[in-house]
């Protein structure tokens, strides 16, 4: 049977992660606490709002956050941060302390940046389905299974997504969405979403998530096994290359506020056409 297995959310979008045994959706589908900060250049802070992908500082376009470890205390609401020259950790408040915590990262880019948050559905990177990701456990095992020297644990890293289902075979996220223009309706416990379509990966997931370091032939590799290994259930109409891998979801209105926990049943309905707004 299909169960969530791990809850995991990036308190700091292109952060580490951190698990959770509950977490609410909160408005516009997002996870509390999941990407509910934002690191941004102060340069472009302006533009935030209008060109946010120009303006956030990540993993696409600034190697050194691959060198920042990041523990967290939600409760507190304080992340431990180890830099790259730092032999110890520093401990900062998420609020009280984020100035200095901007500019403590901003000395360690070279340049200036800034802390933004968003408590309404956080800085997702896909604005047209920015409900939580998803993946089963089968399929980080499986990829990881493509490259010497990774494994599961370190696949996830790569991949970030935030829902890991257990007790269903490799790859079976891809029966979470249909052909463009329709979306899988699918439960977590009691919590209907909507499965929108398999996400199409940047270059993260080629990097060491220690280092940043490009490994060879990563996406050459992942290309050529995804074709391959691509599922007779998956829809096909997504597949213009296959450098894509993971679930990208909208969440209906009426599931905001609701909690996913982990141990929650998975249950898939059938295709419909998407909802422009939310049915109900």
């Amino acid at each position: 049977m299909a169960r969530l297995d791990r809850i995991r959310v990036h308190p700091i979008k292109s952060l580490d992660a951190t698990t959770t045994q509950s977490a609410t959706i909160v408005e516009n589908g997002g996870l509390e606490w999941d990407r509910r900060y934002a690191i941004v250049e102060s340069t472009k802070r302006e533009s935030l709002a209008e060109n946010p992908l120009d303006a956030y500082v990540n993993g696409k376009r600034e190697r050194r956050i691959h060198e920042l470890e990041t523990e967290y205390d939600l409760d507190r609401e304080t992340v431990a941060v180890t830099g790259p020259d730092d032999d110890e950790a520093r401990t900062f408040h998420l609020e009280l302390d984020r100035d200095c915590f901007a500019s403590w990262l901003s000395d360690v880019f070279g340049y200036p940046v800034e802390l933004v948050r968003d408590d309404e559905g956080g800085h997702p990177d896909d604005e047209d389905a920015s409900g939580p990701t998803v993946i089963a456990q089968r399929t980080l095992e499986t990829v990881a299974s493509w490259y010497d020297g990774i494994d599961a644990a370190e696949m996830c890293r790569r991949l970030r997504p935030n829902l890991v289902v257990d007790g269903v075979p490799a790859f079976w996220e891809d029966r979470l969405y249909d052909r463009p223009g329709r979306v899988v309706p699918f439960d977590v416990g009691a919590t209907p979403l909507y499965g929108v379509n398999p996400c199409q990966r940047c270059v993260v997931p080629s990097r060491d998530p220690d280092t940043g370091e490009e490994t060879a032939g990563f996406r050459e590799t992942f290309v050529e096994r995804r074709e391959e290994t691509l599922p007779d259930w998956a829809a096909t109409d997504w597949f213009d290359h296959y450098f894509r891998l993971m679930i990208n979801t909208r969440v209906p209105e009426s599931s905001w506020g609701s909690t996913l926990s982990v141990g929650d049943g998975v249950t898939i309905g059938d295709p419909i056409t998407a909802p422009s707004a939310d049915p109900e």
